[in-house]
């Protein structure tokens, strides 16, 4: 019983990367696996139920609405289903192959590649192994993978990796052990089954130990070990299934990049506290590194110096054209004000112009027109004392006109 849950788990792994009923249903199936095992906690509702469930609820993830076309007839619109948000997920790393219990009573019978594609049950998954060194595990290989489990729509991804002794000897020194290799494949999501120690050349026996239906790989002929390609009986039995590799990622060129930046790299790991031995480096190479980063600093603070001395120069630079257009502007306020009020036709001219004018004005005398009738005064009444009976003679026009102009400009004063 306990091999069976396994299977199943392991089967539905699938339906995570798989269009199988919506990808809601193979969440569920699989919580719904995994609280069946011995010591998780158990759901009262079978897988089956589960699977039901959201059969009949998968219409309910897509919605249609009406709307009207260019035409002014309804048009439907259907919007995309979308899976709910869920935390759910794998939780541990993949199996290896040799910690796996495979069940003996059942025979090997291999799947066809119509049956792969039409759709297995989902007690039998279709097989697939893909093989590799994985060194420096990257996400061209975890490309790779997801392009293995997505080959067909039940799917088991069985993934080989060989060990340090075929890898030196057929393709050479690796940055990771087998063991790290081994670990960072088990951790990728895509991955069902792990084989330790797999062999650089498929056998027969190695197939159906395993109980392999297909194998993925890319399609470009992989000479090595005395062979044109090691794929070739492979693709003869019509077990091969290729996949694509991923442009501009792989192992030698990460490699690639550390060795010609190796100097950066060096002085990094001598900053992060890694000592000159374990770094493989000599004294003279440390010292050399260390002055290197010495100078560095040096360049950078003369370079953000310079960087803030040109801030500060732009900043003085935009206040000065800032104050010599306010200047500008003022002095042409004040060269306007001056000519407005010192100008040939200024208000002090004008100013002056009218004062002269009063000046001149009370300065000079009037002169009554000639038109104007003279007023004389009445003469006084004569006091005359009583021994005097001389009359005094009458005044002469002559001094009778010039006595009315005295008396006339004494009235004027007075008015």
């Amino acid at each position: 019983m306990a091999d069976y849950e396994e299977d199943q788990i392991t089967s539905a792994r699938f339906e995570l990367n798989t269009s199988f009923p919506e990808g809601v249903s193979a969440l569920r199936f699989l919580l719904s696996c995994q609280n069946s095992r011995p010591g998780n906690s158990t759901d009262s509702t079978p897988p089956k139920q589960v699977l039901e469930m959201e059969a009949h609820g998968s219409g309910k993830s897509s919605r249609k609405r009406k709307k009207e076309g260019s035409n002014g007839e309804a048009e439907e619109d259907v919007t995309p289903a979308k899976m709910p948000r869920c935390s759910v997920g794998l939780t541990e790393p993949a199996p290896f192959a040799d910690e796996i219990e495979v069940p003996h009573n059942t025979p090997y019978i291999r799947v066809t590649l119509e049956e792969a594609r039409r759709g297995t049950p989902l007690e039998r998954p279709v097989r697939v192994y893909a093989d590799g060194i994985f060194d420096v595990f990257h996400s061209g290989h975890a490309r790779a993978l997801m392009q293995a489990k997505q080959l067909f729509p039940n799917t088991h991804l069985i993934v080989g990796v060989c060990d340090d002794d075929l890898t030196h000897k057929f393709k050479g020194f690796t940055v990771m052990n087998e063991d790290e290799r081994y670990d960072a494949v088990s951790h990728c999501r895509y991955v069902d089954e792990v084989v330790r120690n797999a062999p650089w050349s498929l056998s027969s026996e190695f197939l159906t130990k395993h109980r392999i239906d297909f194998v993925a790989h890319d399609d470009i002929p992989y000479s090595s070990a005395g062979s044109d390609d090691v794929y070739k009986h492979i693709k003869e039995a019509g077990m091969f299934a290729p996949t694509q590799r991923t442009e501009g990622i792989s192992t030698s060129d990460i490699i690639t990049r550390i060795v010609r930046d190796y100097d950066v790299y060096v002085r990094r790991n001598l900053q992060r506290g890694y000592t000159a031995k374990e770094l493989n480096v000599s004294f003279i190479n440390e010292k050399k590194y260390h002055l290197q980063e010495r100078v560095d600093k040096v360049k950078q603070k003369v370079k953000n110096v310079e960087e803030r001395s040109k801030e500060f120069v732009q900043k003085v630079e935009e206040k000065s054209i800032d104050l010599i257009q306010k200047w500008e502007e003022k002095s042409r306020e004040f060269i306007g004000n001056f000519l407005q009020m010192f100008g040939p036709e200024g208000a002090l001219k004008h100013m002056l112009k009218e004062g002269k004018g009063r000046m001149l004005q009370a300065i000079s005398p009037r002169q009554s027109p000639n038109s104007s009738p003279s007023r004389e005064r009445s003469p006084s009444p004569t006091f005359r004392l009583p021994f005097f009976t001389k009359i005094s003679p009458p005044p002469s026009p002559r001094a009778g006109s010039a006595r009315a102009y005295h008396i006339s400009e004494d009235e004027e004063d007075e008015d």
